[in-house]
């Protein structure tokens, strides 16, 4: 435990043996002591008005009176009435506000006060405001740029979970604060992993990003693109800084210093005719593994110094943890939608009787693939049953419960039962899981001898029906809760259906937008000019191009019928 802090009659007392011991006046020391700080000392009344500053706060501030520091002004206020200090910079100055609570005047403090609000108005006179100032040492200044540096590269480098847009961020963030020229480059997708520290060998990076001033933007158009390889071979600066794992700075004073940095010719035409005179090649790598090198280049005589080095390191290092986010991130995805490939076949050949299309697109926006699916199931006499469902939430979970569902459906639906009871029967199963996901889902049972069409829905969006020379319809049903809740309730409603018209099917991600109601989504739907005529595919062409689906923010899956003319 720390020493405890002395009473202040106890400060007094070693004040005045202090004065005492030196043969001078106890306000002298003081005033001595103060003068003669290393750091700038102002004080304020209750009030707010300056009553002390000393010349080392002059000199550090250019200022005798500390109200004129806006900063310090609006501090000061503040401080005074709830105590907490204040902290800021004023040009290379670093300022700090506190409230100062003095005791009482022996003489007053006899007299008692006459009233509570009395006592709280001396308390306040008796309360200052001490405004310190003082000049932080080249450690500190270093520290405070260096954490400055790392916040503002939090703000702006990762802000997606695209590989390429964070390796953009990163090289566009390094110019033109700390280089001229910047590179990103990176393991291509499908590499296997690779130990940090291990040496590169023959593999080849992939461009991700390049990032230049102005003047170099001529020579940035000669370099590697995005998305071309390079190679980087052993004893270049990089290879040496990836087999190392540390960064290394390299002088390009010459040619022989052109020839052992760079790989290729090609590159050290470009590094001479942009007056690259330093370089910098760092490892990005992240929980033990290599994803890549940054390389930055200063034109003129600007060298990398130890500190700057330093500095970049922790901000390669924390580039390289939002890279190897996004590269997780895409890799789960990647495995989630071809897992949805997968699953989501073609449906089965429909009756003779029935046309049928289907599609299904990933979202266009964060997620990549969700659960949505479709189904046909061929029934007795002629009949087919049309079904469209979305399970709840988005990655591997949701494709696989989607499967799962697709399985039930099958096996509940060759019972042959109505569409109500056939929803009735799923929920009973998928509530006995009770980590299972919910799921909306819309049954459509098509007879086409009968020209009508059973529909039963489980929280799901009402199907659109399209009729030639007529808007389009969407038709209102019974809803019943998702799947899965196991609260049940499931209603049918039958329709005619007459050959020529279109039943539609979609998912929500065909029609909802943030910041839209439902609704208007809705309306948005029904308003559009489908063509009823024609191959079933241009009709689901129309459907995506009106609907912008690379604005929408979860899959689309989108199912349509028409009863073939006999």
């Amino acid at each position: 435990m720390g020493a405890e802090v002395p009473p202040r009659d106890a400060v007094g007392a070693s004040m005045d043996a202090a004065a005492l011991a030196m043969g001078v006046n106890r306000d002298a020391l003081l005033s001595a002591l103060v003068t003669d700080l290393p750091f700038g000392v102002a004080l304020l009344d209750g009030q707010l008005a300056c009553q002390y500053v000393n010349e080392t706060f002059v000199r550090l501030t250019g200022t005798d009176d500390p109200r004129t520091i806006a900063a310090v002004a609006d501090a000061a206020h503040d401080v005074l009435q709830d105590g907490i200090a204040r902290v800021g910079d004023y040009g290379a100055a670093r300022l700090r506000v506190q409230r100062l609570d003095l005791e009482p005047d022996s003489a007053a403090s006899t007299e008692g006060a006459a009233s509570a609000e009395a006592e709280g108005a001396e308390a306040t006179a008796r309360a200052g405001v001490l405004v310190l100032a003082n000049v932080d040492d080249e450690e500190a200044v270093r520290t405070r740029a260096r954490l400055s540096l790392l916040t503002s590269a939090g703000a702006r480098i990762g802000t997606t979970l695209d590989i390429d847009t964070t390796c953009t961020e990163l090289a566009r963030f390094t110019v033109p604060t700390l280089a001229d020229l910047a590179a990103v480059d990176i393991l291509p997708p499908g590499a296997p992993d690779h130990r940090l520290g291990a040496p590169l060998g023959s593999a080849r990076l992939l461009r991700a990003a390049v990032a230049g001033t102005p003047e170099l933007h001529p020579q940035l158009a000669t370099l590697a693109h995005p998305g071309e390889t390079v190679r980087h071979r052993d004893g270049s600066a990089v290879a040496r800084s990836l087999a190392a794992a540390k960064p290394v700075a390299v002088t390009l004073g010459t040619e022989e210093d052109l020839a052992v940095a760079l790989s290729d010719e090609h590159s050290r035409s470009v590094f001479r005719a942009a007056g690259i005179a330093a370089m910098l090649a760092l490892p990005l790598s992240a929980r033990g593994h290599l994803l890549g090198a940054l390389v930055l280049a200063r034109a003129g005589e600007r060298e990398f110094s130890d500190a700057e080095i330093a500095m970049i390191e922790d901000l390669a290092d924390r580039a390289a943890l939002s890279i190897d986010n996004a590269r997780r991130y895409m890799r789960s995805q990647g495995i989630a939608l071809e897992l949805q490939r997968a699953l989501l076949a073609e449906p089965a050949n429909p009756h003779p009787n029935l046309e049928i299309a289907c599609r299904y697109l990933p979202s266009g926006t964060s997620s990549v693939v969700g659960g949505d699916w479709y189904e046909t199931v061929r029934l007795p006499f002629g009949r087919t049953l049309l079904v469209i469902g979305d399970v709840m939430g988005h990655g591997v979970e949701a494709a696989v419960d989607m499967s799962t569902y697709r399985s039930m459906l099958r096996y509940v639906a060759g019972a042959d039962l109505p569409p109500h009871r056939i929803l009735r029967q799923l929920d009973s199963l998928i509530s006995e899981n009770e980590a299972a996901r919910p799921a909306t889902c819309l049954l459509a049972l098509l007879e086409p001898s009968r020209n009508r069409v059973t529909f039963s829905s489980a929280g799901h969006l009402p199907p659109a029906l399209v009729t030639p020379g007529r808007p389009t319809e969407l038709l209102a049903l019974p809803s019943g809760p998702p799947l899965g809740t196991g609260v049940g309730g499931y209603e049918h409603l039958v329709r005619e259906l007459l050959p020529g018209q279109v039943l539609l099917l979609y998912t929500d991600g065909l029609v909802e937008r943030r910041h839209e109601d439902i609704d208007v989504s809705l309306e948005r739907l029904a308003a559009l000019p489908l063509p009823a005529a024609g191959e079933l595919d241009d009709l689901l062409d129309a459907v995506l191009h009106s609907s912008d689906p690379a604005q929408a923010e979860d899959d689309i899956a989108l199912l349509a019928a028409r009863v073939v003319q006999r």
